[in-house]
């Protein structure tokens, strides 16, 4: 009768095989072709190159023809404000909401400003900047309390220039009487 391999021989015998098929595998896997991120695999043709990341729209330049110096410079066409710094650059650049009666084009003096009320469509605002009048009625850049801009209310008269609050803040600290402001188409 052969003699009998014990149990434990066969499980260590079975397990350093096991080791060793797995150290081979290993060094066989590292000399082979490694994957890596953000790159074109080996066989990606040479001409390939990775495309440049899109260039963002260049903000929009101040309008020719509203002046020099600081001021603000609101385009009615464009419902954009520009916060304008002695320089001639554009601090800041504000999409706005304009209500239903606007300001002809010109250049106008800011004449009052007020911290807050109730706008001529019952909405409470903040950061009133008043600079022109026409038709009896007050034209102002301002900012709803709410955050909203919702259009004028249908038959309401309104001069409100509305804009974001961030943006309101802004232009409130920018101005001060008699800050210039320039519509232009």
């Amino acid at each position: 009768m052969p003699a009998r391999i014990p149990s434990w021989a066969w499980v260590s015998g079975l397990t350093a095989a096991a080791v060793v098929a797995v150290g081979v595998l290993a060094a066989k896997a590292d000399q082979g072709p490694h994957p890596t991120a953000g790159r074109p695999a080996a066989s990606a043709s040479a001409s390939a190159r990775p495309s440049a990341a899109p260039k963002p729209p260049a903000p929009p330049a101040v309008p020719a023809g509203s002046g020099t110096g600081r001021r603000i410079v609101y385009s009615l066409g464009q419902k954009r404000v520009w916060l304008v710094d002695a320089s001639e650059k554009p601090s800041r650049i504000l999409p706005v909401w304009p209500g239903t009666v606007n300001p002809d084009p010109g250049a106008y003096k800011v004449s009052l400003r007020r911290r807050s009320t109730t706008g001529s469509d019952g909405v409470a605002i903040e950061h009133i900047v008043y600079f022109a009048a026409k038709s009896g009625h007050s034209v102002a850049f301002s900012n709803a309390l709410d955050g909203a801009s919702p259009p004028p209310a249908a038959g309401k008269q309104t001069g409100g220039i509305r804009m974001a609050a961030a943006d309101g803040a802004a232009l409130w600290a920018f101005t001060s009487a008699p800050t210039t402001v320039t519509v232009v188409n």
